[in-house]
């Protein structure tokens, strides 16, 4: 699964004060629009350029391609129990097949047993396996998740959201996005 990004829409990728992305999955990018504004609102420090051009009768700019937040905005320490979020941590696979398919969320214990929505209750699962497992415990069913579901920190959901990039990723973004990577000798 990838994030559709048009490189054609020359969007800016948007960093924390402390030059980390905002977000990972999805990467946090601007429009050239909003970019523009933030630079004019005096937001941010443009640290790379596009070689494309906006001008008006008394002004010209080259379209920001990389800015940086100039106030740091504290990431979230928790992240919000969503659907997405809950693919996002079982990285878009069915708990119980590995299909990256038609996609839906099961309650391990279901809640006609008692089971809650709650992170260590919801899984990933694809339909048919869903269907499957119906109202049933694992045991019952014969049907166990791969890995026990847990409530992620927001460094897992960054971690896995590597795993899936947009599908275009302008190249004065790389020295930006994984510089946490260990560098080769």
């Amino acid at each position: 699964m990838t994030i559709a990004v048009s490189p054609h829409g020359l969007p800016a990728l948007v960093l924390n004060a402390d030059y980390r992305p905002l977000s990972y999955y999805p990467l946090s990018l601007w429009s050239w629009q909003d970019a523009i504004k933030a630079v004019f609102l005096d937001r941010v420090h443009i640290l790379a350029e596009y070689d494309h051009q906006v001008s008006s009768p008394s002004f010209s700019m080259r379209l920001p391609s990389v800015v940086c937040l100039k106030s740091y905005v504290q990431p979230s320490r928790h992240p919000a129990f969503t659907r997405f979020n809950v693919f996002l941590r079982d990285r878009f696979e069915c708990q119980y097949c590995g299909s990256p398919d038609d996609l839906t969320f099961d309650h391990v214990i279901p809640r006609c047993c008692g089971g809650q929505t709650t992170w260590e209750n919801v899984v990933a699962a694809c339909s048919p396996c869903n269907l499957r497992k119906g109202g049933k415990l694992p045991r019952q069913a014969g049907m166990f998740p791969h890995q026990k579901p847990f409530h992620p920190t927001v460094q897992d959901l960054h971690n896995n959201g590597r795993l899936f990039p947009p599908n275009h990723l302008h190249e004065s973004w790389m020295d930006y996005l994984y510089w946490d990577v260990e560098l080769q000798p």
